[in-house]
């Protein structure tokens, strides 16, 4: 079944809002992650139950069925290999990878697709952490919890982040923090939730605690 950008689109931002495909995502929120109003988001949501791709109530929201989780594992897939190849290969820096990837993610053409996986090594993450499934749309096994949850004298590697706009993907690269940084906690403090860390064994930070909650934390 071939489907438009636009459709691709939004099955992958449901599969995403929604847990993985396991959870109903509202209209308001689907709305307000793609940036378009609620009326044209009713109309294309629409359009994928009609072709059996999602399940939607207007109350409960909307929801992945078996064919729309297999489509938007597809593109998931597709966008985490373009960014690592964008970065690895072309030079380019994990805040503007995204923008260029949603653009290649549309690309139909799976023999593609593995060679660009094989090219890289089969590789498991993207520049930002998050798991590349494999040609048969499995994931691998990433265990994490947010930095902020961590106590002094606790350390861990970062292995992800949920927050990937590029004001805040620069401000990691300024205080000198990246995918694989190791992380060792000085001290909490409990009036704003903030953190003192030490990065790499070297560097000090003085760390947010809404900065702490977007960076995670742990082993694959």
């Amino acid at each position: 079944m071939m489907l438009t950008q636009t459709e691709e689109n939004y099955l992958k931002t449901i599969y995403l809002l929604g847990k993985q495909g396991k959870g109903k995502v509202s209209l308001t929120a689907l709305a307000s992650a793609l940036g378009n109003n609620p009326a044209s988001v009713i109309d294309m949501l629409k359009k994928l139950t009609e072709k059996k791709l999602i399940q939607y109530e207007r109350v409960k929201g909307a929801r992945l069925t078996g064919e729309g989780i297999k489509t938007a594992i597809r593109t998931v897939r597709k966008h985490r290999l373009w960014e690592l190849f964008l970065q690895i290969k072309l030079g380019y820096t994990w805040d503007e990878v995204h923008e260029i990837a949603e653009q290649l993610e549309h690309v139909h053409h799976e023999d593609l697709d593995n060679r660009l996986e094989k090219f890289l090594g089969f590789p498991q993450f993207d520049p930002h952490g998050d798991p590349i499934p494999d040609k048969k749309g499995h994931f691998p096994e990433l265990k994490s919890c947010p930095l902020s949850e961590y106590h002094q004298q606790e350390k861990g590697s970062v292995v992800g982040l949920t927050e990937l706009s590029s004001p805040f993907l620069k401000y990691l690269d300024k205080v000198g923090i990246q995918i694989g940084s190791e992380i060792k906690v000085l001290e909490n403090y409990d009036f704003d939730k903030s953190l003192n860390i030490k990065v790499n064994g070297k560097k000090n930070i003085h760390l947010s605690h809404q900065a702490a909650q977007n960076i995670l934390i742990g082993k694959v």
